[in-house]
């Protein structure tokens, strides 16, 4: 990779549309209401934008909703699983021409969009937005010792659309007759020497390395060799909330989070002693932090 993440004051883009003159008119918009933000590179369609936030791990990529070949929404499934100990991920602006595809998720804050034609008024609230977020996980990076801090993770408090239930959903929106995803309802693991069947819903979370997912239950830990960036893609995104690169829970599991003396965010998993990190990528599934 080229580039290092960000450092204090400066923030960095992607900007990923098929169309060129949509580019310009964007970036233009942008140099208005954010002269800070820099534009490190620009695509002509998911599959350039995916490689390029690769290349230069930027702050935010902005991504037109429909690209050819590999959409806009194909690519921040990509993205969101980019990451690795020096950087964990961007935000993400979807850009639309349709209006239908602003749905209640984006004014939770999941994700944040952008009608074409961008119009100064309504990108100046979304970069209000963005800078909120980018500041607020900037400031997650690990605290000062000495002041960890408690968060209970009752319904209220957490986010009620995280990003790859929107992902899903818009994916729905973009093909309105295809068929409703089947999701995973079983897992065939290996347990010692044994081959055993678990049911999906009594998973409490999965953890991969490098070879294999550890599949824990309440009884049972388990090993399986999909990877977590499939299993996103294959369980129910109401179920399993993805909050580290290598790390999903069950939400019916969560029993609270809290931060550790680094200023990490852990969630408690009821009927287990474990603690589960929260990267900063994901850090806004919670409240209250």
């Amino acid at each position: 990779m080229s580039d290092t993440p960000s450092t204090a004051g400066a923030w960095r883009a992607v900007l990923a549309d098929d169309e060129r003159l949509m580019r310009e008119q964007l970036r233009a918009r942008l140099a208005e209401v954010w002269p800070e933000l820099e534009i490190v590179a620009e695509a002509k369609n998911g599959a350039e934008a995916l490689a390029l936030v690769r290349e230069h791990r930027p702050d935010l990529v902005l991504l037109d909703i429909r690209m050819p070949g590999m959409t806009g929404i194909e690519a921040a499934r990509e993205i969101v699983q980019l990451g690795d100990d020096d950087w964990d991920g961007c935000e993400i602006v979807f850009i639309t021409a349709y209006d239908e595809y602003a749905v209640e998720a984006f004014e939770q804050g999941a994700v944040d969009y952008v009608l074409k034609p961008a119009e100064r008024e309504r990108l100046a609230l979304t970069v209000a937005r963005l800078q909120g977020r980018l500041a607020q996980r900037r400031d997650s990076l690990p605290a000062p010792a000495g002041q960890p801090g408690t968060l209970p993770a009752s319904a209220d408090e957490r986010r009620a659309l995280p990003l790859q239930q929107l992902l899903h959903q818009l994916t729905q929106r973009l093909n309105p007759g295809a068929t409703a995803p089947s999701y995973l309802r079983w897992i065939q693991a290996t347990v010692g020497q044994q081959i055993q069947m678990i049911a999906v819903e009594e998973v409490l979370f999965f953890i991969s390395d490098e070879k294999y997912t550890r599949v824990q239950t309440a009884t049972i830990e388990a090993l399986i060799r999909k990877p977590i960036k499939e299993l996103v893609d294959e369980l129910d995104p109401q179920l399993f909330w993805q909050i580290h690169r290598s790390t999903l829970v069950n939400t019916k599991a969560i029993a609270g989070v809290s931060r550790d003396l680094r200023g990490r965010q852990l969630v408690a998993v009821k009927g287990h002693p474990e603690k589960l990190e929260v990267s900063r990528s994901y850090a806004q599934l919670f409240k209250g932090m």
